[in-house]
């Protein structure tokens, strides 16, 4: 049985009673950090082999546990704070062993996430996880496209040593796109001592944080869009237009619908059903 269990995200004290007794009874632990989830087993005085589980020996340790698994051993997945799987390797050995036929359970508990969704005070019926958004200028152009037009609140996760960057990312792009009101709430050190949510718009928490250094754990949460008009909508001419001048700038087709899906937003299936309704159209 493989558990995967969910551990504090700052406060000692959050940890389940569930979780305790899991980690307690398991043959093995795998833990993200083996020294910080040392330190969390000698607050509880428990006592259980302990081996590292991240994303530099993933490949390597993966197959190792999985055979243990597959032996009938019993092991408790960890990572440093919160729910094993949200942005961490933690997913592969999950699917692997849930492929495997291995039996697996979740032992749940604290998610910073969500925590700090809650705090933000930004609705929560409808909401995104973005998790740590990704450095490649390409990638970072297709999440602007996103973020653009959502309007659900979205949920991301920051270092400290990059927030300052991304805060001016954020403000400069709503101002762009017309929405310098846009709020935006940060939230670091959740559950600990100097736990802090600053809300504001983006030009708002990018001065607080220019004023005081960035110091912790940081979670941001973006208030969806509520200016309609910014929301771009493409109709199929529109997409299959973008596309041609592409192809006739000698890009292969599939490579015009990539470009255009990082213009737009828009998914590459929903480009090429578009082109394909209007090519449908026009034969007829």
């Amino acid at each position: 049985m493989l558990y995967v269990v969910a551990t504090p995200i700052g406060n000692l004290g959050d940890i389940t009673l569930r979780a305790l007794e899991t980690l307690r009874s398991v043959d093995l632990i795998a833990a993200e950090d083996t020294r910080h989830t040392l330190g969390l087993l000698s607050h509880y005085d428990i006592h259980k082999p302990v081996v590292s589980y991240y994303e530099h020996n993933k490949m390597s340790r993966g197959p190792e546990l999985l055979e243990k698994l597959q032996n009938g051993a019993e092991i408790a997945l960890v990572s440093d704070a919160g729910m094993p799987g949200i942005s961490d390797p933690g997913h592969e050995l999950i699917r692997d062993a849930i492929q495997a036929d291995v039996p697996v359970t979740v032992i749940p508990g604290a998610v910073a996430g969500i925590t700090a969704l809650v705090l933000s005070g930004f609705p929560t019926d409808r909401f995104v996880f973005e998790g740590f958004v990704s450095q490649d200028k390409k990638e970072r152009k297709q999440f602007r496209a996103r973020l653009k037009q959502e309007t659900c609140t979205t949920i991301i996760y920051e270092a400290p040593h990059r927030l300052l960057k991304t805060l001016e990312e954020f403000a400069n792009w709503f101002q762009e796109d017309g929405t310098p009101d846009r709020r935006i709430a940060v939230c670091r050190e959740l559950t600990k001592t100097y736990e802090e949510a600053v809300r504001g718009t983006g030009r708002e928490v990018l001065e607080h944080f220019t004023q005081n250094p960035p110091r912790g754990e940081f979670v941001l949460i973006i208030e969806g869009t509520t200016h309609q008009e910014t929301a771009e909508t493409y109709t199929d001419e529109d997409l299959y237009a973008r596309v041609e001048t592409y192809t006739k700038q000698g890009n292969k087709p599939k490579d015009a619908m990539r470009l255009v899906s990082e213009d737009t937003g828009v998914k590459k299936n929903e480009i090429y059903a578009a082109c394909e309704r209007i090519k449908e159209s026009r034969s007829r």
